[in-house]
């Protein structure tokens, strides 16, 4: 029997693609597709994203620091991978400096405090925002995210 070969497997080194930074978060994008997007984020201690949901899962693995949902008062230190189901509604607070990458699906949609929506991010408008950090800090933008 023999096997039959597949497209080839893409891949990206890390070190190949710009970290930006939009505050107290750095940013680096790894892949974009319509429907899975993979980021590396820092986050400085004391960030808090909005509260959220996910339309898809969400892979986590954490490289440095501790961080939290505040609603659910469980600590992600280095060496953590988590999953979160489609639809939890949390709110990410970074304890310490962290470093995290994420594998989303789908799409994030943020509450405001009155829980109505107040935003929704794809990878397309991260890979967007993206370039236009790379381009504010005069950076070329990368060619070898994966698509």
């Amino acid at each position: 029997m023999s096997e039959a070969s597949g497209p080839p497997v893409g891949h990206v080194h890390s070190d190949d693609l710009p970290w930006v930074n939009a505050g107290p978060v750095g940013l680096q994008v790894l892949r974009v597709s319509p429907d899975t997007w993979v980021v590396r984020n820092r986050f400085q201690a004391g960030f808090q994203l909005p509260t959220h949901k996910h339309t898809g899962g969400v892979h986590a693995y954490t490289f440095s620091g501790r961080w939290r949902y505040k609603e659910y008062g469980v600590d992600y230190v280095a060496g953590t991978f988590i999953h979160e189901p489609p639809g939890s509604i949390h709110t990410l607070t970074i304890e310490e400096d962290s470093d995290i990458l994420f594998v989303i699906e789908g799409a994030f949609i943020e509450y405001d405090a009155n829980g109505n929506i107040s935003g929704i991010v794809d990878g397309e408008s991260t890979l967007n925002a993206y370039y236009a950090l790379c381009d504010a800090a005069g950076v070329p933008r990368p060619t070898g995210i994966l698509t």
